[in-house]
């Protein structure tokens, strides 16, 4: 059997793939089982930050595992110790601590229990376009209706759902039940949507002022997605509890939920925990990913060439906008998105879609270069001449 009908047979079928066999990467290239190179942008849902298989991530995993492949956290770890130490000292000034978990879902999980704890109250305030997680609890966070309805056994009778930018409606639904808002500084798969200044530094003092945890999912904005190491330093805007996933490992499963000064000690020891997290072979990749991150100066190459990707969609007429942050870009069409990233993988170019269905989302590494961007305006210029051609 091929590589496909392998998966197809024995995978769970949670996905719908695309029509690709990926055996390498290198930065911003993949490159397929008949030896097609494909340029990557959407970084395998923004994980891939610091490009593919970057050497030094390489080299940090490679010894890692020649010394301790695994202890758990019921003793102490030099790996753990430092990549703790490199995390918090990199997110937002409040921070305090760091619990490492194995993925964003398994991060939300966490917050929204510790939220609760430390605030000894039950409901939560979601956004309707927010995406939080597959799991039940972060299922139930989650905007999207179907999604909760396909398995109802879940929290969301004690969610309230509110447009992300309308503050009128959100401090309408506070009181003293609640324990957290949670949301995407920049939303991702549910369109690409961003709020203003005002509203972001509104969110924090309604906060403060009602002993509510402010959770910011930065799942995808988190380790300069945005342009910003994490997204509410656009804002200045500090949440309580921060989460973190894909990008901080540099494709190593890893996830984590950075707290605050006043909230660091909400869970007593023994009641969250944790097997994997925070192993050896994680720590030594998110370490050496803040290393690279830093050394290149990929966060502000992030927001560089965000300007040259608004820059060099300008002139094409079919893009009506180029939303979000960074390198976590919307762009909408006047057409549906779905046969353009069809004919885009065609020309050896992978991006993404969103919920919005005339959007393309660009999530490509930060490593990302001028020259990239320039051949994907070219391709997404033939690939829209090319859809209207046959519509």
């Amino acid at each position: 059997m091929s590589t496909r009908e392998t998966e197809d047979k024995y995978l769970v079928p949670t996905y719908t793939k695309m029509p690709l066999t990926v055996v390498k990467g290198e930065d911003v290239w993949v490159i397929d089982d008949k030896g097609n190179k494909y340029l990557d942008l959407y970084a395998g849902h923004a994980v891939c930050n610091i490009g593919h298989s970057h050497p030094k991530l390489v080299k940090a995993i490679t010894e890692q595992a020649k010394k301790l492949i695994f202890y758990s956290n019921a003793v102490y770890n030099d790996t753990r110790a430092e990549a703790a130490e490199m995390v918090v000292k990199n997110a937002y000034p409040h921070s305090a601590a760091v619990f490492f978990c194995n993925s964003g879902t398994e991060a939300n999980e966490t917050a929204l229990k510790i939220a609760r704890r430390a605030t000894g109250r039950p409901r939560v305030i979601a956004m309707e376009t927010g995406f939080h997680g597959r799991t039940i609890g972060a299922l139930s966070v989650t905007g999207k209706q179907k999604l909760r309805d396909d398995f109802p056994e879940n929290l969301s009778h004690i969610t309230d759902f509110v447009p992300l930018g309308d503050f009128d409606t959100l401090e309408a639904l506070m009181g003293p039940d609640v324990a957290a808002i949670i949301l995407e500084p920049v939303t991702s798969v549910g369109g690409v949507r961003i709020a203003s200044r005002k509203y972001y530094d509104s969110l924090r003092e309604l906060c403060v002022g009602n002993g509510t945890a402010l959770i910011f999912d930065e799942v995808q904005t988190g380790f300069g997605r945005t342009g910003a190491m994490f997204a509410g330093m656009h804002w200045d805007v500090e949440p309580d509890i921060c989460t973190s996933a894909k990008g901080a490992g540099g494709g190593f499963p890893v996830g984590m939920v950075i707290l605050n000064e006043a909230i660091a000690n909400a869970p007593a020891p023994g009641e969250h925990g944790c097997t994997f997290g925070g192993g050896p072979l994680a720590m030594a990749a998110v370490k050496a990913n803040l290393e690279v991150m830093l050394a290149e100066k990929l966060v502000e190459n992030a927001a560089a060439m965000e300007v040259v990707v608004r820059d060099a969609l300008g002139s094409i007429p079919e893009v009506l906008a180029v939303t979000g942050k960074g390198l976590l870009l919307g762009i909408e069409l006047e057409c549906p998105a779905k046969p353009v990233i069809e004919n885009l993988m065609e020309q050896k170019i992978i991006v993404g879609g969103c919920d919005r269905p005339n959007m393309i989302r660009l999530l490509p590494p930060l490593t990302v270069k001028e020259e990239h961007i320039k051949k994907f305006a070219s391709a997404l210029s033939s690939a829209l001449a090319a859809v209207k051609q046959s519509a």
